[in-house]
């Protein structure tokens, strides 16, 4: 792990990543510039704003005659295309380019346990954003894109100049996905929670902060970052810990046939955040990053301090995906109903 300092240049940084890698940046003393439309979000106060859409090449050509930089980090790529004229433009005025991917981009992710080794989509990195298809359990756009991203970084900057970042799925203060804010509300409503699989099941979710903190230090290379494994049961009983309102109040009903339950029309992923029966979905292994210096604080801590900021007023910026997390009260119950007559069959 490289540890210094110096000017980094944060693509993104007001949402929640980006937001953590420019605090980051400035506690540990680097001079930080950040490149958004200022459209959403704020600034972090210390942070050198400027003002700028990415896919404008005039802005691009602006922003690099306004300084060097050592490293740029980017949070906000998604468009092959686009991600290479970024890194065109910036190529002669920065040391090292980060780029922050995704698990996603695996041909794999979510069937099959993964490596850095493990094969990736095939997108060229010249291509739209409407490159590639959605599976179910299978490859998205989002995948394809990203994996064509990184392409088109390395061709710019060479694989000695970059660093690629691929997250699981990321947790944290600041959240705007909303899946840990939706557990965490959830217990505080407290009453009987509808708890999908089984409570062994292990999970891996990564703190925004670790990736953040990460994105400034690691290597040349590629990275899986994901968090230490602990078990849905785990998480959950954290998220009861510290919002539940009335702790003994909080009554967990395992559902732990899970074929039964997608067929009841719940939704993986969304309904029930963080839930999803393909086994690949929590197995990426983040050995290389950990070799690299990469810090995993544990999830009980991530769930702690994300209430905390919940209870403080501040909130994240408003996003459509936030909608989707979560199952109704009414839903819940009625799954939970079914259920019980259900088991009451078998006991009969």
């Amino acid at each position: 792990m490289t540890d210094v300092t110096g000017r980094v240049l944060v693509l993104g940084g007001s949402w929640f990543l980006g937001r953590w890698v420019v605090t980051e940046a400035l506690h540990a003393g680097w001079s930080v510039t950040t490149f958004r439309r200022g459209l959403s979000g704020s600034d972090v106060p210390g942070a050198e704003a400027v003002r700028g859409d990415r896919t404008d090449e005039g802005d691009l050509q602006r922003l690099a005659e306004s300084g060097s930089w050592d490293v740029v980090v980017d949070t906000s790529g998604y468009v092959p295309r686009e991600v290479g004229r970024v890194a065109r433009a910036l190529e002669p005025v920065a040391g090292r380019y980060v780029f922050v991917s995704s698990v996603s981009a695996y041909a794999g992710w979510p069937v099959e346990p993964l490596t850095e080794a493990s094969t990736l989509l095939e997108c060229p990195p010249d291509a739209d954003g409407g490159f590639g298809f959605d599976g179910d359990p299978g490859p998205s756009v989002y995948g394809f894109t990203k994996a064509g991203s990184e392409r088109a970084v390395v061709e710019v900057f060479g694989s000695a100049r970059t660093t690629v970042l691929r997250p699981g799925v990321i947790l944290g203060p600041w959240e705007y996905v909303g899946r840990l804010p939706w557990w965490l509300q959830r217990m505080e409503r407290g009453g009987r929670v509808l708890a999908p699989g089984a409570p062994s099941r292990s999970i891996q979710p990564v703190d925004v902060r670790d990736v953040a903190r990460f994105s400034l230090s690691a290597p040349a290379g590629v990275f899986n970052l994901t968090g230490v494994a602990t078990t849905m049961e785990e998480f959950l009983m954290a998220c009861a810990d510290v919002a539940a309102v009335d702790r003994a109040g909080i009554d967990l009903t395992w559902i732990t046939d899970e074929e039964w339950l997608v067929a009841q029309g719940v939704a993986q992923w969304t309904e029930l955040p963080l839930w999803r029966t393909y086994r690949g979905a929590w197995s990426v292994s983040a050995a290389a990053a950990v070799g690299a210096g990469f810090g995993q604080r544990s999830l009980r801590a991530t769930v702690a301090d994300t209430w905390a900021w919940m209870a403080s007023g501040e909130a994240a910026v408003g996003h459509e995906r936030t909608g989707e997390q979560g199952i109704t009260a009414e839903k819940e119950a009625a799954v939970l109903g079914i259920w019980d007559a259900r088991e009451r069959d078998h006991c009969g």
